[in-house]
């Protein structure tokens, strides 16, 4: 718990210092003054701060991941034959996939679970849990790992940091461009000489951006639920189509098997099934639904 906070704090006190000299360089002024608000400086100063904290985030995933989950990289040379296999595996499926071979690595976690993730193709990993491993056959584990081989080789971290970043860049802007009307609106209606209301510009522009975040978070998990079922079918070519469904069937007999360490965090890292109203939050598709659309496209 207290490593989690240190690196939320340590990460968020970068992004401050990165992005506060990033504006300073290039000179962005104040969008609010006394004679309202400037459009061009609120635009560019919530690009700077939505893409900002998207690619810092992105910079920095390889090395987060690997602290908060504990991941322990492979090293090639291993003696350890099994470790020395699942290397030689991801191997073989990045050559397949035309990328360089990214790091192998493994961590502890009853749960069935592999991810990838990486600034750039040249710096991925991907990490595989104990809990896949102790549970798949060998063909199962090659099905995840083309999985995950396919969404370094279709640049999905960085699609989805990009697309995180121009959602980030909107909220800002839209809801300071809302708050500020309602401060100039309920600012008519007082006392002459009391001006502009910084008090409710804020609280305006907080409730709003809550709102559009949570409107911009579907459209995120949308394109997250496309990009899994494009790294299906790229697994399928990498590695077999018949070892793609049986890594999701293995993966439907264990699904319930989880991690008690906080989701939160992760949660971008790992298969979930909402229901309800929650479906359009989750970022993985139903696994029956990727099994159907992988036997439907044979």
């Amino acid at each position: 718990m207290v490593k989690r906070i240190f690196l939320f704090l340590a990460v968020n006190v970068l992004v401050l210092v990165t992005i506060s000299v990033l504006l300073s360089v290039l000179g962005i002024q104040p969008y609010l003054s006394a004679n309202g608000i400037n459009y061009e400086s609120l635009l560019a100063f919530c690009l700077v701060w939505g893409m900002g904290g998207a690619f810092i985030s992105l910079a920095l995933s390889k090395v987060m991941a690997k602290m908060m989950m504990g991941v322990k990289v492979i090293d090639p040379n291993t003696s350890d034959p099994a470790a020395r296999a699942l290397v030689r595996t991801v191997e073989r499926l990045a050559q397949a996939a035309g990328i360089p071979t990214p790091e192998v690595g493994t961590y502890e976690s009853p749960e069935v679970n592999a991810f990838a993730t990486g600034p750039t193709k040249r710096s991925s990993i991907v990490a595989v849990s104990t809990g896949l491993l102790q549970r798949m056959d060998q063909p199962e584990v090659e099905g995840v790992l083309s999985h995950e081989v396919a969404h370094i080789a279709n640049g999905d971290m960085v699609t989805m940091t990009l697309i995180q970043g121009v959602v980030n860049a909107f909220v800002m802007f839209l809801a300071r461009v809302i708050a500020f009307a309602a401060a100039q609106f309920f600012s008519r209606d007082r006392d002459e000489g009391e001006g502009f209301s910084y008090g409710i510009y804020f609280v305006v522009q907080i409730a709003f951006e809550v709102v559009f975040m949570l409107l911009g978070t579907i459209v995120i998990a949308w394109f997250s639920r496309m990009r899994e079922f494009r790294a299906d079918a790229g697994g399928a070519q990498i590695g077999g189509r018949e070892r793609m469904i049986g890594a999701l069937e293995a993966l439907q007999r264990t699904v319930q098997i989880r991690d008690p360490r906080p989701q939160e965090a992760v949660a971008t890292l790992k298969i979930s099934n909402p229901n309800g109203l929650m479906r359009f939050f989750a970022t993985h598709p139903p696994l029956e639904e990727r099994i159907a659309r992988l036997r439907s496209a044979a």
